[in-house]
């Protein structure tokens, strides 16, 4: 079986994925979007996870911790932002959490990785004053924990956010960025006070993170020997990681290990020319097999609160570091995609307008940009995600294909639209492999025309001219 980026069911939106091996199984333990939803995070937290000896076959526990759970939160009015669980010194699992901008911690215990977790506490310190009630603390959030080989647990925390105005209700909270405290052995009582391991931007963060500084989503391994630290860098859509050799300072800058846009490949850093469009980004690493993967979320419906989970596998040097990855189609397949059958279009992993990307979290024509959305409300498993409002010279991009036995390309699109299909291997569309006229008053309809296309593994980059805007929905290789 293939396995496709998002990798998890079109109906399903999990951003913030933190991604933990436990016995054969991966498990993903992120944030629960709402599809349509008008802020970040409004479900209750559920776990997905897969045997490491098939990637694609992701089953769901259901819901492991909900909102009211929490005695801060009795009414279920917050919201729970990004979690992390490790396993205790007990063999217990521990699920560290926040609610947005509440300014805690919280901690719920289970016996099994996707069980249904039960309130345990909150983080604080000896003498029982909670993490982030203390004047001068670090503004708690997303937390990012580790129990290292010797015993001891670590837990990391922060937010450089741009908008001091969130803060104002905890005014004697600080955010000067990422830190990092020792937990005693009840994986709740901090035995050692944070500590500033990257200052936000503005903040006297080493030259070697200029234009990387961190911004928030901590997320911490111990790899060979060596912590990494992923997070999320101050551009706010990609993921980079920092190196040391121990967990409590020293970290150096490693690179940027995926970007939503494609951005800081190949030289690249103008946002304008990004290959998709821009949102903030959350994940972690792991290893499935033999190879390592960067999890992250990508963006849908033209803003940031309905993301959904998708993966890239990671090459690394001779040395041991990580190479950036490209953002694609095929994920945790490992490999190219087969170049024969049908593909829903909803796994495009590069999308744009003829002018260009946007970003989410600024202000943009909406009218003028194609975007991922679906046709039914959030959580029905018959929702068909599909790609809206492409309009002449929108392009979507699938990456990558093994093409061996293909000669025909048949697309599957609605309208109301008039024009045709352009298909190329290369972005800048130098050369067409197939040109499908497709005309629609609305309903969906099918297309089809001769693919021309050497054998190989290629790109398949589908361009829309003409009239109206063309709604995407699936494509077949014949």
């Amino acid at each position: 079986m293939q396995v496709f980026n998002p990798y998890l069911p079109q109906w399903e939106y999990i951003p913030d994925g933190e991604p933990h091996v436990f016995g054969d199984r991966v498990y993903v333990y992120g944030s629960h979007d709402r599809f349509g939803a008008p802020i970040f995070c409004m479900n209750d937290y559920v776990c997905w996870s897969a045997p490491l000896s098939d990637l694609s076959d992701w089953t769901c526990s259901g819901v492991i911790f909900s909102k009211k759970q929490d005695p801060m939160n009795l009414t279920g009015l917050r919201l729970l932002f990004a979690p992390d669980v490790q396993q205790g010194p007990d063999g217990r699992y521990y699920l560290y959490y926040a609610f947005d901008f509440m300014g805690a911690i919280g901690v719920a215990v289970c016996d099994k990785p996707d069980g249904r977790y039960e309130f345990l506490g909150h983080v604080h310190d000896r003498q029982g004053r909670k993490f982030g009630s203390r004047r001068g603390d670090e503004f708690p959030f997303d937390p990012g924990v580790l129990h290292d080989e010797d015993g001891r647990v670590w837990l990391y925390s922060g937010f450089a956010t741009k908008v001091p105005a969130i803060l104002s209700r905890f005014h004697s909270l600080k955010n000067s960025g990422g830190v990092v405290m020792e937990l005693a052995s009840d994986m709740m009582t901090i035995i050692q006070e944070p500590t500033l391991l990257f200052p936000r931007k503005g903040n006297g963060a080493p030259d070697e993170f200029l234009d990387h500084e961190f911004f928030e989503a901590s997320s911490i391994r111990k790899i060979d020997g060596k912590y990494i630290f992923v997070y999320s860098g101050s551009c706010n859509h990609e993921l980079c990681y920092a190196q040391s050799d121990r967990p409590d300072g020293d970290f150096r800058f490693g690179g940027t290990l995926v970007d939503l846009g494609d951005l800081f490949l190949d030289g690249n850093t103008d946002e304008r020319q990004g290959r998709n469009y821009l949102g903030n980004t959350h994940g972690g690493m792991a290893k499935l097999g033999d190879d390592w993967y960067i999890f992250y979320h990508r963006q849908t419906n033209q803003h940031s609160y309905s993301r959904q989970a998708c993966a890239e596998k990671l090459r690394r040097r001779e040395d041991g570091s990580f190479c950036q990855s490209e953002v694609t189609s095929c994920g945790l397949n490992g490999g190219p995609l087969h170049g024969i059958g049908i593909y829903p279009a909803r796994i495009a992993c590069n999308l744009w307008s003829r002018s260009g990307v946007a970003r989410y979290d600024r202000k943009f024509d909406k009218k003028a940009h194609p975007y991922f959305t679906q046709d039914k409300k959030d959580d029905d498993h018959s929702a068909t995600q599909y790609i809206a409002n492409m309009k002449d010279g929108a392009v979507a991009g699938f990456k990558y294909f093994d093409i061996q036995e293909a000669h025909s390309l048949r697309v599957c699109i609605s309208g109301p639209c008039d024009g045709a299909v352009e298909v190329s291997s290369e972005p800048d569309f130098q050369s067409v492999s197939s040109r499908i006229p497709v005309r629609s008053s609305g309903s969906k309809i099918y297309a089809s025309s001769h693919l021309k296309i050497e054998r190989g593994v290629h790109a398949l980059y589908f361009r829309f001219s003409g009239a109206g805007a063309m709604n995407f929905y699936s494509f077949e290789l014949a």
